[in-house]
């Protein structure tokens, strides 16, 4: 994701940066709302979506909206401290695709903004990913960033349930119903050896998959 971010306090400029750019996104900033205008008067192509304060310096965020929607279909969140209804209204009259009043989670801010590019930039359901893991369900191809690794027919099921229920705490007997089948009578440490190779294989990325003790596996964006 490219994010283009136009918001004046420069605190929530930098922790939302930092937070966005560990995820693997680009993050813009832009702090006055005539040069946000001169921005958005134009070509918007080279962004995925709008982060949007509405008290800027120089030109609000309703004028700032306003003008992109004369241009561009890109989506476009505003995050504001002004909660009250007829500017939530307002926001969407003018065309925002969401209104966060402040102070709001970073992680569910990431989340709604990955939702938003993944619906508009059409990336198909049959691909997941998740930090720097890509899976193809139809070829049944696993990436890390931009290089193919190879995984084993179980190790490839045990990914995929993980990525299909990211932050998800899942336990070894879910991951023996689901990959290995509900009448399989083995012992649950299996899943442990298997998690083992996978991690392997994954590489950098295998930190991915974290253990809960005592519960089971968890996969993250990092």
């Amino acid at each position: 994701m490219n994010i283009l971010m136009i918001e004046d306090d420069l605190q929530i400029c930098e922790v939302t940066k930092k937070y966005f750019t560990n995820k693997g996104a680009a993050v813009t900033t832009v702090t006055d709302g005539k040069a946000a205008l001169e921005i958005c008067g134009g070509n918007l192509d080279a962004y995925s979506l709008v982060l949007l304060d509405i008290m800027l310096p120089c030109a609000d965020g309703f004028t700032i909206c306003r003008s992109i929607r004369r241009n561009s279909n890109i989506p476009v969140i505003f995050i504001t401290a002004r909660g009250l209804e007829e500017d939530i209204l307002r926001g969407y009259e003018l065309g925002c695709d969401d209104y966060i009043v402040k102070p709001f989670l970073l992680s569910a801010l990431y989340a709604k903004c990955a939702a938003f590019v993944k619906r508009t930039e059409g990336i198909p359901d049959h691909i997941l990913t998740c930090g720097a893991i890509r899976l193809d369900l139809r070829k049944l191809t696993c990436y890390v960033r931009e290089t193919e690794v190879e995984l084993t027919p179980k190790g490839f099921a045990i990914l995929r349930y993980l990525m299909e229920h990211p932050g998800w705490v899942v336990s070894r007997d879910t991951l023996l119903d689901h990959v290995w089948g509900a009448d399989y009578f083995g012992l649950d440490r299996v899943v442990d050896n298997h998690i083992k190779r996978l991690r392997k294989a994954l590489g950098s990325a295998g930190g991915q998959i974290h253990t809960v003790v005592g519960r089971g596996y968890k996969l993250t964006e990092t």
